[in-house]
């Protein structure tokens, strides 16, 4: 019985690893969060897609909360249209969000996306969700992509 489960996870796992591009993406990003007191500020991103529908991604920003106040975001994202090479893919991302400061706190952050070209070279995106606040995110990715099931 065990070895037909490991089987069927065989067979499982090369399809799924082969639904989207793998690489990695730097992007700048502008964030807001409308809490007690609201933070705004932008920083830079570095996401890694290492195939499928996943990306993690690392964010550090600096902004202002009552005082001058860094924020840094991991996020794992769910890409519903991972390898599209031409309009618009949606994704679903949750995390955690850190902010020292003015204000030192922790949140969860949860959220859907939209994104332009998502298996292109570069695209916009622009997130809604929550996470210190309403949150809002918008911003420019650069990619640097492979193929499924490219070597």
């Amino acid at each position: 019985m065990r070895g037909r489960t490991l089987a069927l996870l065989a067979l499982l796992a090369a399809p799924l690893a082969a639904q989207g591009p793998r690489g990695v993406e730097l992007g700048v990003t502008g964030v807001a969060a409308w809490a007690d007191p609201a933070w705004t500020g932008g920083g830079l991103s570095l996401g890694l897609r290492p195939g499928g529908r996943v990306r993690l991604v690392l964010a550090a920003l600096a902004g202002d909360a009552a005082g001058l106040t860094g924020r840094g975001e991991l996020t794992g994202q769910y890409l519903l249209w991972p390898g599209r090479l031409t309009g618009v893919g949606a994704y679903a991302f949750g995390g955690v969000a850190g902010q020292a400061g003015a204000r030192d706190a922790g949140y969860v952050v949860v959220g859907l996306g939209l994104e332009g070209r998502p298996g292109a070279g570069s695209g916009w995106h622009l997130e809604a969700g929550i996470g210190g606040g309403a949150r809002v995110a918008l911003g420019w990715r650069w990619r640097r992509l492979r193929p499924a099931g490219g070597g």
